[in-house]
């Protein structure tokens, strides 16, 4: 059984908010924020939207400039990059590094920026959500910059991209066609799809992750592998979504109801700029609609990825499919149902786990230790929280913020942890724990006034 998590008292609130401001600070480059300093030192895309969301606590302006910075990376067709290079960082500091990537080049026909080089792969879309509560944080200041006015048409046409682009399997939700695009990079869930995927020699790639932080904790030299085969083959073919042969195309039920909630931002965003929120709000409920058709699994009580190479739904059972607890206007009976699940024996939250681990407890390739085949993920728990209090589970949704923020503590603001032990893994000092910790003591210390 997991020791439930006691409130911190209101110097230790304070103590851990100095905390988390000290690793934003830390990591902050003048423009942007890097996850860490030692293992991932560029801008990542959905790293940043999270980091927005907590710096909007400490320096809106700040916030708001993490944001801008980052889409000022993006491609003419649209796509928000998973990674933003910053050119003063040494090649071998980071692999896949711009030199792989190629963007300038490569992707100059998909309208890849010339001025800075980046990834051509995307993450998940937080950035409308981070965008609303930036604005929201200073709706003054955010006014006088016309922080709203500029981002606006950015992210529309980042939502527009993957809808008119990424709809591959044509059932009205994105695909991704690379594990990290979804973020959760070595899910057990993408186990099928890669078996298809014939990995690049072991002697094409130096992996720089490796040189800060325990292979236990890292992807295996054999996923890797098939990593870079995907990225290169994407890249050879000019970064083109059409007539680019995908091995591997995934929809996936976190990434899509983001994208949701996101729209649901965009809406609230065009209300506030004076623009016609209905498109947004009926994109939202198009694409509600399909992820329930599509990728809910009664019989699971989860939301399942779905192979659209293979044709059919992966019995894995990932973090993934509670995301759409974030989703607003869920059946009341899937809403239940997913709470059922967090709480049950693959899950754990409350019981075993304090923290909402990323796979199936009793899943064969369950491991607490590496990346996301196992341990729990801050940003992902601050989603589930989020998800938890929308529809009306408060007690849970309070019992979990405490969780996050004594783990977050003990463990030195780890990148991921032990969910049963609280063990730190990965690396230490990562932004998007720093913030999501300042996003729940903002309205924790709040309520304690």
């Amino acid at each position: 059984m997991t020791t439930p998590a006691h409130p911190l008292t209101g110097a230790e609130l304070r103590t851990l908010r100095n905390e988390a401001a000290r690793v934003l600070f830390t990591n902050w480059t003048g423009t942007s924020t890097v996850p860490s300093a030692t293992l991932y030192p560029h801008q990542w895309s959905w790293d940043s939207a999270f980091i927005a969301i907590g710096l909007r606590h400490l320096s809106p302006r700040r916030a708001q400039l993490e944001l801008e910075t980052l889409l000022g990376a993006q491609w003419h067709d649209g796509r928000v990059p998973h990674i933003v290079f910053n050119p003063s960082v040494p090649l071998d500091s980071y692999f896949p590094s711009p030199d792989f990537w190629r963007s300038s080049t490569a992707g100059a026909e998909a309208g890849a920026p010339r001025g800075v080089e980046t990834s051509g792969i995307v993450q998940p879309p937080v950035h409308a959500l981070a965008a609303r509560l930036v604005h929201e944080a200073d709706p003054d200041a955010s006014r006088r910059r016309n922080f709203l006015r500029r981002i606006y048409p950015k992210l529309t046409a980042w939502h527009a991209y993957l809808m008119e682009n990424r709809d591959i399997g044509r059932h009205g939700l994105v695909s991704v066609i690379h594990p990290w695009e979804p973020g959760m990079d070595n899910s057990p869930c993408w186990d099928g799809p890669l078996s298809r995927v014939e990995p690049a020699p072991a002697s094409s790639f130096r992996r720089a992750d490796l040189v800060h932080s325990d292979a236990a904790d890292r992807p295996t030299d054999l996923d890797y592998g098939r990593y870079v085969r995907l990225a290169a083959t994407y890249r050879n073919n000019g970064y083109r979504d059409a007539g680019t042969p995908h091995p591997f195309v995934v929809e996936d039920p976190g990434f899509n109801a983001l994208l949701i909630a996101s729209e649901h931002a965009l809406a609230a965003i065009a209300e506030t700029l004076g623009e016609d929120p209905r498109p947004h709000r009926a994109r939202a409920e198009k694409l509600t609609t399909a992820l329930v058709n599509r990728l809910w699994s009664p019989q699971d009580e989860l939301f399942l990825c779905y192979d659209v190479r293979a044709g059919g739904l992966i019995d894995a059972k990932s973090v993934t499919g509670l995301l759409p607890l974030l989703v607003p206007g869920l059946p009341d009976d899937i809403a239940k149902a997913l709470q059922r699940t967090a709480a049950g024996e693959h899950f754990g939250l409350g019981s075993t786990t304090a923290l909402v681990p990323s796979y199936d407890l009793r899943g064969q390739a369950y491991d607490p230790a590496r990346y996301w085949r196992g341990p729990a993920w801050f940003n992902i728990n601050w989603v589930v929280e989020r998800g938890l209090r929308q529809y009306g589970a408060l007690d849970s949704a309070d019992t979990l913020t405490r969780a996050v923020l004594a783990s977050s503590a003990a463990s030195g603001f780890a990148e991921y942890v032990d969910p049963r032990t609280g063990q730190a893994r990965g690396t230490t000092s990562f932004s998007w724990t720093a913030a999501v910790v300042l996003d729940l003591l903002g309205r924790t210390m709040e309520e304690d006034r």
